[in-house]
């Protein structure tokens, strides 16, 4: 059908187009816009006023439809009884009157509006992410999907913020439910792709809230670094490995850092016959800390206990220690540590007899036993290489009764290694360290393989030394940062830090080179060498490191300790009389007792006993042991050995 002609009235030179184009018509519109714009700005404060009074109105109005209605009757007395106030005052309705003005002129101003939400920069980078994540959050067939390839960022990104530089500093978002978040690999793919898109070199905390199907990603600051060795506000049993986040843990030490005192959150291990991880396992890289935590653990563990130290790396780092008051001793070679391990074994088991049998008389543990005693084996799988090659047992053997029953005996193993030399270590190891520190750079895999579930957060490739994370048990797994504990006796050192650690140790009672006992020492310690005084008879008992190790393949020949010179081992370090006795300077032991010290004793009373004495005990570089005897028990108190009588 053919179109009709529009008319010619609306098409053509119209009196109505003429009018619309005319000049006279655009200068009256010009000057009724001047006109207004001079009414407006003339009566602006009349407008602003009465803006105020409207917001004013309905704010009022909302009050009063807000309160009860059984208040509603004393609201407008008070308000009447104002109004009636304010009449009777002189000047009253005017003071008034200028009052609302004030109050409408006030609520009606102009207010600039704040700009909100994020900048072009951040929204772009927003859209960025979101589009990132649209290949993992979504799925076809989805009715109604939150992540999309058409989609915006501003239905699933709850929350964001940015730093200074503009990068992400906090955002959480939501996903749909059929994710897998209960799957590590599913939630691992999710934190890479936010950790490349939000930017790297940086350490981010993911968390995850399964229930309400949110993802928060905070950026987590550094731990505090400047934190050295001190001594720590603790309860015995309780040593401090570390400082963690402050929403990780809810509990604070003041601590000393500098010449300030703050607050910081602690990684607190417990020790001792109720705790669920009775020993702890350290792996890290060469030079990530793993020394300088366990010489942090010794120092605590000195003011109520004793430490034994084996030193597989033999690096010496541990010298400082030698000779102190409570140090068992310090070994790093091969003979050294199979014997103070044999007999930190023999010592679980006489500690558990002994509370057993004061049990079944229904007595209370005795007190050696109730001193809690630490086994830090620093590197133990080096000393297995020696051993291997040497033919002897590998010195993790005798760590097999302390990890067992050490925890009813109060006896605590502390094991650090290398990540390179883990699969070396025992399997009892392995299986009782229940507290676990990683320590260094290390992967998500790595991480979880040693602790037993991955981090919440992104490790990253430069750490300072003393930094990991740590896992107590089945707890969450924790970042740490471990106090600063160099070993004094090292040239690099600083000064400050060497005279608080020097004096964090506890007195020496045998000097640095062994020669003999400390004139002013009475009682030594556990770790005591040289002559020393017996607490039951008084009289002097030579207990000065013997000239021979006496271990497999030595001869129990003593270099200054007047013991026949026969061999005391017949090729076996087993074949060694363990439950022999060791008679005292007056060459008898007490009635009803045995007396038996680690070091051999020299037994001038009695030459002629026609054959050789018993091979003289291994002695560390920190002093004497002892051994455990069949027929009695034998204690160590302050470092003396005392004949107690036999039971039964």
């Amino acid at each position: 059908m053919a179109r009709r002609p529009l008319p010619r009235i609306l098409t053509e030179s119209a009196p109505l187009a003429r009018m619309a184009h005319s000049t006279s018509l655009t200068r009256s519109r010009e000057l009724a816009r001047t006109a207004a714009d001079s009414a407006c700005d003339v009566l602006h404060p009349l407008i602003t006023i009465g803006r105020g009074l409207r917001r004013l109105a309905a704010a009022g109005r909302g009050r009063w439809v807000d309160t009860p209605r059984e208040n509603r009757g004393p609201l407008a007395f008070f308000v009447g009884a104002c109004v009636l106030v304010v009449c009777l005052v002189p000047y009253g309705p005017l003071l008034a009157l200028i009052a609302v003005m004030g109050a409408g002129a006030w609520a009606g101003r102009e207010r600039t509006p704040v700009e909100t939400g994020p900048v072009e920069a951040e929204r772009e980078r927003l859209q960025a992410l979101y589009e990132a994540l649209v290949p993992y959050f979504s799925v076809e067939g989805d009715p109604s999907p939150l992540y999309a390839h058409d989609g915006g960022w501003e239905r699933v990104f709850t929350e964001h913020a940015f730093d200074d530089g503009g990068r992400i500093e906090r955002l959480q978002l939501k996903y749909p439910a059929y994710f897998t978040d209960g799957e590590d690999q599913s939630r691992f793919r999710i934190e890479q792709v936010l950790y490349a898109k939000a930017g790297r070199g940086r350490e981010y905390h993911f968390g995850w809230d399964e229930l309400a199907n949110q993802l928060t990603v905070t950026v987590l600051g550094a731990l505090p670094a400047d934190i050295g060795a001190q001594r720590f506000v603790t309860s015995p049993g309780e040593t401090v490995l570390g400082f963690t986040d402050a929403d990780a843990v809810q509990r604070t030490l003041p601590v000393t850092a500098g010449e300030e005192t703050r607050d910081a959150p602690p990684v607190v291990w417990r020790t001792g016959p109720r705790s669920t991880e009775p020993h702890l396992l350290v792996l890290g890289q060469p030079g990530t800390g793993a020394t300088t935590l366990l010489r942090s653990v010794a120092l605590q563990a000195l003011q109520h206990g004793d430490v034994l130290v084996i030193d597989g790396g033999g690096t010496g780092e541990y010298g400082a220690l030698s000779g102190r008051r409570g140090v068992v001793g310090v070994e790093s070679g091969l003979a050294g540590a199979l014997a103070t391990l044999e007999w930190a074994s023999h010592e679980t088991e006489r500690r558990l007899i002994a509370a057993n049998r004061a049990r079944q008389a229904g007595r209370p543990a005795p007190e050696d036993t109730r001193r809690p005693l630490w086994i830090l084996a620093d590197r133990p799988t080096a000393l297995a290489h020696v051993a291997v090659a040497e033919g002897r047992d590998d010195p993790q053997r005798w760590l097999q009764t302390p990890l067992r029953h050490g925890r009813a005996a109060r006896v605590t193993v502390v094991v650090a290694d290398q990540f390179e030399s883990a699969e070396l270590l025992s399997e009892p190891v392995r299986a009782h360290t229940k507290a676990r520190v990683v320590l260094g750079p290390a992967t998500a895999e790595e991480v979880r393989a040693v602790l037993g579930a991955p981090p919440h957060t992104t490790p990253t490739a430069s750490v300072p030394p003393g930094r990991g994370y740590v896992r107590l048990g089945s707890a969450p797994v924790l970042r740490l940062q471990v106090p600063a504990t160099p070993d004094p006796l090292d040239e690099a050192t600083g000064q400050a830090l060497r005279q608080t650690v020097l004096s964090l140790l506890p007195e020496r009672t045998v000097p640095a080179d062994g020669t003999g006992a400390d004139p002013t020492a009475t009682d030594g310690g556990p770790g005591d060498g040289g002559a020393s005084t017996d607490a039951d008879t008084g009289r002097r008992v030579n207990m000065r490191k013997s000239g021979d190790t006496g271990v497999a393949g030595d001869t129990g020949v003593a270099g200054d300790t007047g013991v026949a010179g026969d061999t005391g081992v017949a090729g076996d370090a087993d074949a060694a009389e363990p439950h022999r006795e060791a008679l005292t300077a007056g060459g008898t032991a007490e009635p009803g007792g045995v007396t038996e010290a680690g070091a051999t004793v020299a037994s001038r009373a009695a030459p002629d006993t026609g054959k050789a004495e018993p091979p003289a005990e291994p002695v560390g570089a920190a002093g004497v042991r002892v051994r455990t005897v069949k027929e009695g028990e034998s204690r160590a108190v302050n470092g003396s050995v005392r004949a107690v009588p036999t039971e039964g």
